[in-house]
């Protein structure tokens, strides 16, 4: 998103969101901090309760609260050393547990709610962990230097202790945490400066290394609880359809099986095992009513998001005057993007473990919307929010589908029929064919060129879905979709600039959401291939002419483009059937260029044997975690290029598990080199943009190796095949 933009939604969010976070004393003793009223009060003696991101008990133990979950991005480890690092405590003395469900009290500054997406966990907690962290370190240090009688500057803290430098005495934070929790807290703590950092912008293990080497971390599906039941369910394959009728007979007899519930579009077996479950799901009998989707195919798909390019889009951005330069344009550039549904595929599936009762309902299950998750349990168990507690448990990928929440709604009203615990789980088909996917996506770009084919004007309307009116509704400008528009006319020298979007939503029931890399992933394939096509017609190389159209572009955006083609030694020679690609682009916070490296056979196979990717992300915290980020995403983005489509047949998905949905293989992988530009801006984000980038940089290469454009995913190896 543009800065203007995310400014705007920035500021909207906080207006709607609690201006001030709790800071109290734990009812068990010790210091509790948040950002930041003007008093600690104190709180009942016994007991204590999770709060606001930070706890120092009497025992010295330091607890964080991470507001966002683990799925495999690191949070847990950069929120622990943002901490540790204001805090003057060791990080293997840091104890991490996330923090319960409260949508206004652990709120991202960023998104507005409790959400674990877009990139935004560190660049939305920068300040905030860190300023947790320097108030207690600052009222530590007072409350010793009060026990002392002497002023505050004559004492440091380091190592989970005060000392006073003249006298030698030290005070550990335990012993000085009641009496720290006394004190105002520091509306404005003073933050360490980067020359005086000793964990931030180091390589140090990860906070979840050890759980998930040793195999004592629980994830969702690991979950385990006394008395609990299994579960089986299937969903109606046809979108939108409904439970007609149910013959249980035969799966009761399968033993193990307890019971059937059946739901107004699912059915469950429950069962004494998951193997039981899915045996009596097997011999289960449903009569499906179909519906008006009973004959969806992916053309009709096709047919439908085309026609939306032909209808009135809602203007983004217009600048200059378009028509005029078009007419004195010496010639045009018209190309049609389309772009097909993709599912998310995490390794881990669906599932949430749910005991209902008259009292209150609990829910384990591993959720990007902690907050959600509880209020939708709410909602379906009938009870109110504050009998509802959800356990969050490791993710074990999310790429944006547990953004979601269907998942708990199903297992609460399966449960509601189930006496105790019960775990509904999803099969792997099941999470497949029931995915909120990125939907299908069109583009019309329209350029207008000048005798030299330098671009003066630009045209681009995009149709697809607003999911953003459903799921994030501060994330809306004149009802567009603020994410789907995101980095469609690029950081290029342009005069005049039209950009529009026409909603086109999928046919009811074909849920759609975010996927790893959301906006940039369609419109930087676009504008990035656009760019190359207009360097082709120009007869100039693609780096040079898109450093020609960058004077104006931000120094961070034109210094990654410069190293990447550095680094990947753009302009040597290389194999017939061999090309490079490149893609330059903003987001997430994060400049990002990439180079793609690609072969391609005479059967048109394609074989991406290297990726160059330069990324200038703010102030590293967690160099490692901004390394394997990087990489990840430009998988993912390879993956998605080559390989990932959903296609639809009788209102069905037709894929059903890896093999008819294909993701990279391991030996299909890419050498990758990643080039970190540090600088001592805020952190950015970067567990999305490698994946837009790289979806643009194959794109390119395979155009240089072939001279054969695709506008449309994944790349088709039929366009690319020798047939002389």
């Amino acid at each position: 998103m543009n800065a203007p933009a995310e400014l705007a939604i920035e500021q909207s969010i906080n207006r709607q969101r609690r201006a001030l976070l709790v800071a109290s004393l734990a009812t068990g003793g010790g210091l509790l901090i948040g950002i930041a009223p003007a008093v600690a009060a104190p709180a009942p003696a016994a007991g204590w309760q999770p709060n606001p991101f930070l706890r120092i008990g009497r025992d010295g133990k330091v607890t964080v609260f991470v507001p966002y979950v683990e799925m495999g991005q690191g949070a847990y480890t950069s929120q622990a050393m943002v901490v540790a690092e204001e805090l003057e405590v060791p990080l293997d003395s840091v104890t991490i547990a996330a923090a319960p469900a409260d949508d206004q009290l652990y709120a991202s500054p960023l998104l507005g709610g409790q959400i674990t997406g877009g990139s935004a966990s560190l660049r939305a907690q920068w300040t905030t962990m860190r300023t947790a962290g320097a108030a207690a370190r600052a009222m530590l240090v007072q409350a010793a230097a009060q026990q002392w009688n002497v002023p505050p500057a004559d004492c440091t803290a380091a190592d989970g202790a005060v000392t006073h430098g003249a006298s030698g005495r030290t005070l550990r934070y335990g012993e000085l945490a009641d009496a720290a929790a006394r004190l105002p807290v520091p509306k404005e703590p003073v933050l360490k400066q980067p020359d005086a950092f000793r964990i931030i912008g180091k390589t140090v293990p990860r906070v979840d290394l050890l759980p998930k080497c040793d195999g004592s971390a629980v994830f969702g599906m690991d979950v385990r609880v006394p008395g609990m039941r299994y579960a089986a369910v299937a969903a109606s394959p046809v979108f939108n359809g409904k439970v007609r009728a149910v013959d249980g007979s035969a799966a009761l007899k399968v033993r193990g099986v307890r019971q059937i519930v059946r739901l107004a579009d699912a059915v469950a077996v429950v069962a004494d095992s998951t193997w039981a479950a899915m045996k009596g799901l097997d011999a289960l009998k449903v009569e499906w009513d179909e519906g008006a989707n009973a004959q969806l195919s992916t053309a009709d798909l096709v047919l439908r998001a085309d026609a939306a390019l032909d209808q009135p889009g809602l203007l983004f951005t217009h600048t200059g005057d378009v028509p005029a330069a078009e007419r004195a344009a010496a010639s045009r550039y018209d190309a049609v993007f389309r772009l097909p549904a993709l599912a998310h595929m995490a390794i881990e599936p669906l599932s949430a473990t749910v005991h209902v009762r008259a009292d209150g309902c609990d829910v384990w299950c591993g959720s990007q919307v902690v907050g959600r998750a509880a209020q939708v349990a709410a909602t379906a168990a009938g009870l109110p929010l504050a009998s509802v507690r959800v356990h969050n448990q490791y993710l074990g990928g999310g790429f944006g589908r547990r953004l979601e929440t269907d998942y708990v709604t199903q297992a609460v009203l399966v449960a509601k029929q189930v006496k105790g615990p019960v775990k509904v789980q999803w099969s792997r088909a099941e999470d497949l064919q029931h995915d909120y996917y990125r939907g299908h996506n069109h583009s019309r770009v329209s350029v207008a060129l000048d005798a030299a084919g330098r671009p003066v004007a630009w045209r681009h309307r995009l149709a697809g879905p607003n999911i953003m009116a459903r799921f994030l509704p501060v994330y809306q400008k004149d009802n567009i979709d603020l994410d789907v528009v995101e980095c469609a006319n690029g950081h290029y020298d342009i005069p005049n600039v039209y950009v529009d979007f026409t909603r086109h939503e999928a046919p009811d029931g074909m849920h759609t959401g975010n996927w790893r890399g959301v906006g940039p992933t369609r419109n930087v394939f676009i504008v990035e291939s656009v760019m190359d096509d207009l360097a082709f017609r120009a007869k100039a190389d693609p780096l040079a002419y898109r450093r020609a159209l960058m004077t104006k572009a931000p120094p961070r955006l034109r210094h990654v483009l410069d190293v990447a083609a550095e680094k990947a030694q753009w302009g040597t020679p290389l194999p017939a059937r061999s090309g490079r690609g490149i893609a330059v682009f903003e987001g997430f916070g994060c400049y990002m260029a990439i180079v793609a490296q690609v072969h391609v056979a005479a059967s048109g196979q394609i074989a991406v044997e290297r990726m160059t990717c330069a990324l200038d992300t703010g102030f590293v915290v967690a160099p490692d975690i901004v390394l394997a980020q990087a990489e990840g995403g430009l998988m993912f983005g390879v993956s998605a290029a080559l390989h990932e489509q959903v296609t639809v047949a009788n209102g069905r998905v037709q894929q059903a598990n890896y093999d008819s949905y294909p993701i990279l293989r391991m030996r299909e992988a890419p050498r990758i080199d990643v080039h970190i530009v540090q600088n001592g801006e805020p952190p950015g984000g970067i567990g999305e943009p490698g994946t837009s980038g790289a979806i643009a940089a194959v794109a390119n290469a395979v155009f240089a190796a072939t001279g054969v454009r695709a506008f449309a995913l994944p790349l088709n190896p039929a366009l690319f095949k020798v047939t002389a």
